[in-house]
């Protein structure tokens, strides 16, 4: 392994940045405890990265920074029992696409396909489900560097405190290089996307939540408009979109159009609602089925930042209503539309949905806009209510809030004071969400 040169990084969104010291690419879990030990010689932090996908600073290096390029390998695929393991830089795409040559899926899983398997299960990457969770628990084991150097595997049987804790660890506990993944057979989705007013979607919520294995609507602020989507599993044959409508709908409309939507509104915020209507407008209702991996997720060029949290399920219609209203009350322009979804109860210690039904309310800005005023704005009112903010999303909170909302969370912090008391894994973001 040789250092690669120097080099600023930054996220996807363009929002976060570093200068760290030295970057590394190793080729395996040898190379990656070696480069653990240097930086402890030298008395530097170290930092795996992902493919920049968190809007926070999760992945932000300092000292030494590791790329996961190189450590892309598959280990095993056993189909009598369904468990997969692969190294932590492989894309989920290509985890897919590897799954379905085997006749193998993910239960569930986001709606972008582009991060490393480490990067998405690290910040507890989620899509929404009435029975099938996020990524925290589709994982049967984990191979880590602990900051000592040393390799280590956990699973539900071996170091299972250290497995509950490290699903969602930020990389903070050890650096994650293999995961093993508990797939089910491959399945066909049938995809309603219906749009539909925000009084009916309120509405019919409940109903649409029961009656659904995958369930989640859009709304598009200054407006009454929202986008549906129903996810079922069906039996054959696959009907996708075709060709033509999926360029228009998904290409043309969903990201060249919104792009440009998007520079405008950037330019010239108070359009903003007349260009959301005419959004609102533009996807019409539409059904198909295909493979899962192609219905849960989707193309994204429009480069964006976020914040999301995760509210008790119970509370998601008047936290809606709220938030509506503070449109109202706020002069805000806000181009994107906000996503809402569901998740069953979690167990991994840093899950969002840990130990309880719940709701995910993300909302939106293009990357060139300035977020501040209505992020903090959605974040006291998610807070108010008991809202965990995503781990890999922007947010203001600290150790000192989080530990009232995550039951767990003096155990992670204990058992990082445990395996990393130098904090060889930490950055300034890790700092603030788990103290020093």
């Amino acid at each position: 392994m040789s250092p690669t040169s120097t080099q600023t990084w930054w996220n996807w969104a363009g929002n976060q940045r570093a200068v760290p010291w030295r970057v590394l690419a190793p080729r395996d879990t040898g190379e990656v405890a070696a480069a653990v030990r240097a930086a402890a010689d030298e008395g530097r932090t170290v930092r795996m990265t992902g493919t920049g996908h968190s809007f926070t600073g999760a992945a932000v290096a300092e000292g030494v920074l590791l790329r996961p390029d190189r450590l892309r390998a598959v280990r095993s695929v056993d189909t009598a029992t369904r468990l997969v393991t692969v190294e932590a830089g492989l894309p989920l795409h290509a985890l897919n696409m590897l799954l379905d040559e085997h006749g193998l899926a993910l239960a569930n899983m986001g709606d972008i396909q582009e991060q490393t398997v480490a990067g998405a299960l690290q910040t507890a990457t989620h899509g929404t489900g009435r029975d099938a969770a996020g990524l925290v628990s589709q994982v049967a084991a984990l191979e880590l560097v602990l900051a000592d150097g040393s390799v280590v595997t956990c699973s539900p049987d071996e170091r299972p405190d250290l497995f509950d804790a490290a699903r969602a660890g930020l990389g903070t506990l050890g650096i994650v290089t293999a995961i093993t993944w508990r797939t089910v057979p491959r399945f066909l989705l049938r995809a309603q996307e219906q749009p539909m007013r925000w009084d009916e979607v309120l509405a019919r919520t409940d109903e649409f939540a029961e009656a659904n294995e995958h369930f989640e609507f859009y709304w598009f602020p200054h407006t009454d408009g929202c986008l549906t989507k129903r996810n079922n599993r069906v039996e054959g044959p696959a009907k996708p979109v075709p060709k033509l409508r999926y360029w228009l709908d998904d290409q043309f409309l969903s990201n060249t159009v919104f792009g440009v939507l998007n520079r405008v509104t950037h330019r010239a915020p108070a359009v903003t609602p007349r260009l959301n209507a005419v959004s609102a407008k533009a996807l019409g209702a539409r059904t198909y089925s295909d493979t899962s991996y192609k219905v849960f997720t989707s193309p994204r060029t429009v480069r964006f930042k976020e914040q999301e949290y995760a509210i008790p399920r119970e509370v998601l219609l008047p936290t809606l209503r709220e938030l509506r209203a503070l449109f109202d009350k706020r002069d805000w322009r806000i181009s994107f539309p906000i996503e809402v979804r569901l998740l069953p109860p979690e167990d991994a210690w840093l899950s969002m949905a840990h130990d309880r039904p719940t709701a995910f309310i993300a909302v939106h800005v293009y990357h060139r806009d300035r977020h501040e005023e209505y992020f903090q704005g959605v974040e006291e009112l998610m807070t108010a209510v008991g809202g965990r903010p995503h781990w890999g999303k922007l947010h203001t909170r600290d150790a000192a809030y989080l530990e009232t909302v995550y039951p767990r969370f003096n155990d992670f912090v204990a058992l990082r004071d445990d395996l990393d008391p130098d904090r060889r894994f930490a950055n300034p973001y890790t700092r603030r969400v788990f103290g020093d």
